[in-house]
């Protein structure tokens, strides 16, 4: 069990890292062939890898960690920026103000991200990270989020099936 859990783990992980990774699949999958783990385990797992992984972009957006020069892009010199760039740049630093100025939105906001996933998770743990949201209120509003979100999947495949049984 507790090789299983550690893969959840990483997997969970990887796919906050790499959202390419469907960690949904994988937590139905895991849970369908491993019916003995428990669903509070498997969420549990699933909820600490996804955080684990997004604190990355957060940071990262908060300006808290400086990525490789590799990642970063390279500033064109003498060359003004499109009408477009402009544009969203703009809408950028609106939205950004806009956090500033009402935190509880952000924190709502990200709060629901986590457990539905609409907004995408991705987009509010970086919107977390430019609004300056504290480094414990988005893990805490993460880790609770997210353990909701899967607990509830890794314990509806047994549900459904009870459903069948009768």
């Amino acid at each position: 069990m507790l090789a299983w859990l550690c893969l959840t783990f990483s997997v969970a992980f990887g796919s906050a890292l790499l959202p390419l990774i469907s960690i949904e699949l994988f937590v139905l999958g895991l849970v369908t062939q491993q019916p003995g783990i428990s669903w509070w385990w498997i969420g549990l797992a699933v909820a600490l890898g996804q955080v684990l992984g997004k604190m990355v972009y957060f940071l990262a957006a908060r300006g808290s960690l400086r990525l490789p020069a590799f990642l970063k892009r390279e500033e064109k010199k003498a060359k003004p920026l499109s009408p477009r760039r402009l544009k969203w740049r703009a809408r950028l630093e609106w939205v950004r103000v806009r956090c500033h100025r009402h935190p509880h939105w952000m924190f709502g906001t990200h709060a629901v991200s986590a457990v539905v996933g609409l907004p995408p998770f991705m987009f509010t743990t970086v919107l977390a990270g430019l609004a300056g949201m504290s480094s414990w209120l988005f893990v805490s509003t993460s880790v609770v989020g997210r353990f909701a979100r899967f607990s509830v999947l890794a314990a509806s495949p047994a549900a459904v099936a009870g459903w069948w049984v009768h």
